[in-house]
């Protein structure tokens, strides 16, 4: 999110603030091609440092990597993914902790009720077909 800060007067407290969405560019610069990536070539994606991808890994359920038989961990396409909205609300939406926690809690109650109501609105047109060839 930006600010733009604009005054007839130069600096005062009196302005107006106008605020604008900017849509976030995805971090993810290449096609995610391999099977299983490294903690080093996922913290160079986002340009940020391992132990910040392993403490994410402990505050965030979503985020579960595979881990070997050394304990070391390895990204799926899926959980760079998940690693990339993680990012998104921390570092470019400024979320807390605890709030991108529950902005992520929201989204899939949200997805689970759309999905719920999808499938009930397929149900009803179902039987408004079966009800319209019985006409």
């Amino acid at each position: 999110m930006l600010y733009l800060k604009y005054s007839n007067f130069g600096w005062s407290s009196n302005f107006l603030a106008f605020k604008i969405n900017i849509p976030p560019m995805p971090r993810t610069k290449e096609v995610l091609t391999k099977r299983y990536y490294t903690i080093s070539e996922v913290a160079e994606m986002f340009e940020v440092s391992n132990s910040l991808i392993r403490f994410w890994d402990q505050e965030f359920d979503i985020l579960k990597p595979h881990k070997t038989r050394k304990g070391d961990r390895r990204f799926t396409p899926e959980n760079i993914k998940q690693f990339e909205t993680i990012y998104h609300l921390v570092k470019e939406k400024e979320f807390t902790l605890n709030g991108a926690r529950k902005e992520i809690h929201r989204k899939k109650k949200y997805q689970r009720k759309k999905l719920e109501m999808l499938q009930k609105m397929k149900k009803l047109k179902g039987f408004l077909k079966s009800l319209k060839t019985e006409l």
